[in-house]
């Protein structure tokens, strides 16, 4: 059984950073691409952020130069260190491969950026 389970979130100003991480356990993770995506209230998930099996790593425009994704394969684990914060970045955070699983949606971790 997959499970993907997130965390770091928090209420953060403006400017401000948050660290995530994402623990995966019933996939073979090394082989995978991962992907942090978010969901904002009213809006559709999106993609924000993913990272080939080899490291390669690419952004979506509205987070580039100010997220970066990374992985940890000895522990499953993938990470989304996200600086420079800004309110339209308040959503609730998941990971997933990349394309997505259906499947594998956890609950998620809640980041919202506001004074």
């Amino acid at each position: 059984q997959v499970q993907l389970v997130e965390s770091g979130g928090g209420l953060v100003e403006p400017g401000g950073s948050l660290r995530l991480s994402c623990a995966a356990s019933g996939i073979i993770f090394s082989i995978n691409t991962m992907g942090w995506y978010r969901q904002a209230p009213g809006k559709e998930r999106e993609l924000v952020a993913w990272i080939f099996s080899g490291g390669t790593r690419n952004y979506a425009d509205s987070v580039k130069g100010r997220f970066t994704i990374s992985r940890d394969n000895a522990k499953n684990t993938v990470y989304l260190q996200m600086n420079s914060l800004k309110p339209e970045d308040t959503a609730v955070y998941y990971c997933n491969t990349r394309p997505y699983d259906a499947r594998y949606w956890g609950q998620g971790t809640q980041v919202t950026v506001s004074s």
